[in-house]
């Protein structure tokens, strides 16, 4: 019973163009979400070491 309501509703989202648009909106987020995180990786390496080159010049323990 549920596996035959569960193929009816896949069968209906695919069919469905609405869900065709609701998956190119998925991969877009997901493609934004790999490059942010990409981006802000980087940047905490950056501020870090910024930081760090702060903190010895201040005489200052750095930042493990």
């Amino acid at each position: 019973m549920f596996l035959n309501f569960l193929s009816v509703m896949i069968r209906r989202f695919v069919k469905d163009e609405e869900a065709a648009s609701a998956i190119e909106y998925a991969i877009v987020v997901a493609m934004a979400a790999a490059v942010a995180a990409l981006f802000m990786t980087n940047l905490a390496t950056e501020v870090k070491r910024l930081f760090n080159a702060l903190f010895t010049a201040l005489n200052l323990p750095n930042i493990p």
